[in-house]
């Protein structure tokens, strides 16, 4: 009888390491790309992200598989469905809240969706969550509840909302992984983007709008969604085949790091220390439940 390799008795991949750090760093550019954009409402940003992240995952879906995207897409289900729908609402939400709130502020929000996936994942899965899950639940409770309590105006209220919004979102695509019946990740995001462009369009057509934006907000969006979104996913699904899934947790914490210091560097936009101090104590919880988890025996579920 054949035993699956344990993915932690195997060598250390650096280049799976690496494949997923650099996924984290392209991934931290979304708020920078967001404040790049000039005039482009939330619907058109999401259209031409969307549009330039589908035609990416076609060609890397074709190549990888040798099968039609668009097979693989519709092979996933009706659980596929949701967990594509799940990441539009993922996604207008991000861009919404970047926009009205400040970036490290919406980032260290978005933070939150593995604690609400292990909620969503005792509710509808039967996982049992461990106590220093439910410890890590209760101490990012204490740190979002800092940032939310923010007066000094870099917090807006309706910006936090969405960005929670926006973690659910990414919680419930996660919990369709983990369900088994979804397939294989890249599949349901190629869903979601022939989706989101395919509605949008009919949106805009209905109600007499133009997708025409200025050269500079559709370059911006369009390489926000090959290169921030769409490569990022690609090296993470690589990488992530070799590397332990606290690790993975860890080396992702890269995102929610980079992304204030970007938007610092070039908008020398500063977060408040109600985010400062919230965030910290969000990373702090994020950190020590994933070394928590460091000696448990992998389950194998889908990341």
């Amino acid at each position: 009888m054949t035993v699956a390799p344990n993915i932690h008795d195997q060598p250390r991949d650096l280049r799976g390491v690496s494949f997923v750090f650099a996924a984290g760093v392209l991934w931290s550019t979304v708020g920078l790309g967001i404040r790049l954009i000039e005039d482009a409402q939330v619907w058109q940003i999401l259209f031409y992200r969307s549009f330039s992240l589908t035609l990416l995952l076609y060609v890397v879906i074709r190549i990888r598989s040798r099968t039609s995207p668009f097979a693989l897409a519709f092979a996933s289900g009706w659980t596929g469905l949701i967990g594509a729908l799940s990441l539009i609402v993922a996604y207008t939400a991000s861009i919404y809240a970047i926009q009205t709130t400040s970036v490290a502020n919406a980032m260290f929000l978005f933070a939150s969706a593995p604690f609400l996936a292990a909620i969503l994942g005792l509710i509808f899965l039967r996982e049992r969550v461990r106590p220093q899950t439910w410890a890590a639940i209760a101490l990012a409770a204490v740190g979002i509840s800092v940032m939310i309590w923010d007066k000094t105006g870099q917090s807006q209220w309706s910006g936090n909302v969405a960005a929670l919004g926006s973690a659910l979102g990414f919680a419930v695509f996660t919990i369709t992984l983990r369900s088994g019946r979804a397939g294989e990740t890249l599949p349901i995001v190629f869903l979601s983007g022939l989706i989101a462009v395919a509605g949008i369009a009919a949106y805009a057509i209905s109600q007499g709008h133009s997708l025409r934006i200025s050269p500079q907000d559709s370059t911006v969006a369009l390489a926000m969604g090959c290169f921030q979104v769409g490569a990022g996913l690609v090296l993470y699904t690589l990488g992530s085949k070799t590397v332990p899934a606290v690790e993975l947790t860890l080396l992702t914490l890269s995102e929610v790091l980079l992304a204030p210091f970007w938007v610092w560097l070039v908008l020398a936009e500063i977060p408040s220390d109600y985010t400062i101090w919230g965030g910290t104590i969000l990373l702090i919880a994020i950190t020590g439940n994933a070394l928590s988890g460091m000696r448990r025996k992998p389950t194998g579920l889908p990341k």
